[in-house]
């Protein structure tokens, strides 16, 4: 069955960086396109970063300039690269894709940027 698990989260001061990482398993991972949500406390969960399965990538007007989403489709691993992390970033990161009519989501990280 299709698993994965998410790591690279924790408290960081603001300017700071993480890297998100996202390990699959169960899943024929290179055909498929995936993303980077985040919901904050309070707040809808939102779309922080996409990469299609050419590598194409997409980025919140938010995170532009900041966050670095890859892939490694040998490893079956997808990440996101957070620079100059600021106090608005803190939030639960859920990595995600949909597969057919079913949407999979991670058990999600926390990051949490404050000083």
């Amino acid at each position: 069955q299709v698993q994965f698990v998410e790591s690279g989260g924790g408290l960081v001061q603001p300017g700071g960086s993480l890297r998100l990482s996202c390990a699959f398993s169960g899943v024929l991972f290179r055909i498929y396109d995936m993303g980077w949500y985040r919901q904050a406390p309070g707040k809808q969960r939102e779309l922080v970063s996409s990469i299609n399965s050419d590598s194409s990538t997409n980025y919140a007007d938010s995170v532009k300039g900041r966050f670095t989403i890859s892939r490694d489709n040998a490893k079956k691993a997808l990440y996101l690269q957070m620079n100059s992390l600021k106090p608005e970033d803190t939030a639960v990161y859920y990595c995600n894709f949909v597969r057919g009519t079913v949407t999979y989501w991670g058990q999600g990280t926390q990051v949490t940027v404050s000083s």
